[in-house]
């Protein structure tokens, strides 16, 4: 397994991570209903395309296949963090967990943050993040209930 940057035509392979990773994994902790919302089996493929696009995301490649991805904005917002429900527990999220930590500290980002499934929370918090808002955002008319989080990074700025 190794980290790399998404390419342009795997944006379906990177659809079924996650639905993968919202039917299989987050399943545990929301209703059927929430996971239809959440991961619908109509997501136009064009639509989710362009949004990968944009998010220019980081794949996590085992054997050529894609089986988890993530994305870090100039911000420091995470938009997405999935992991295939069939290779949870693998160490794919600790990889772009830190990629996305070395992407902040090059890039002088000093906070990093997120919306966090209830699923993800306490993987985050391992990571350092603390949840500085409770959520309910609605989706398709369904409430997810999620929470904002935030990680402080330290950035030395060296002297030029």
């Amino acid at each position: 397994m190794f980290v790399r940057k998404y390419r342009q035509g795997e944006e379906a392979a990177l659809l079924d991570v996650f639905r993968s990773s919202v039917r299989e994994i987050a399943r545990h902790d929301y209703s059927p209903k929430q996971i239809e919302a959440w991961a619908p089996r109509d997501i136009a493929l064009d639509a989710w395309a362009e949004q990968i696009r944009r998010l220019s995301p980081f794949v996590v490649d085992d054997q050529g296949v894609p089986i988890a991805y993530a994305d870090i904005q100039d911000n420091g917002y995470i938009d997405h963090f999935f992991v295939s429900g069939h290779h949870q527990g693998r160490g794919a999220g600790r990889l772009l967990m830190t990629r996305i930590h070395e992407t902040a500290v090059a890039h002088r980002i000093v906070a990093l943050t997120a919306d966090v499934s209830r699923t993800a929370q306490p993987f985050f918090e391992r990571f350092g993040f603390s949840v500085v808002e409770q959520r309910m955002p609605r989706i398709r008319g369904v409430a997810l209930p999620n929470a904002f989080m935030c990680k402080r990074l330290e950035i030395r700025f060296e002297a030029e």
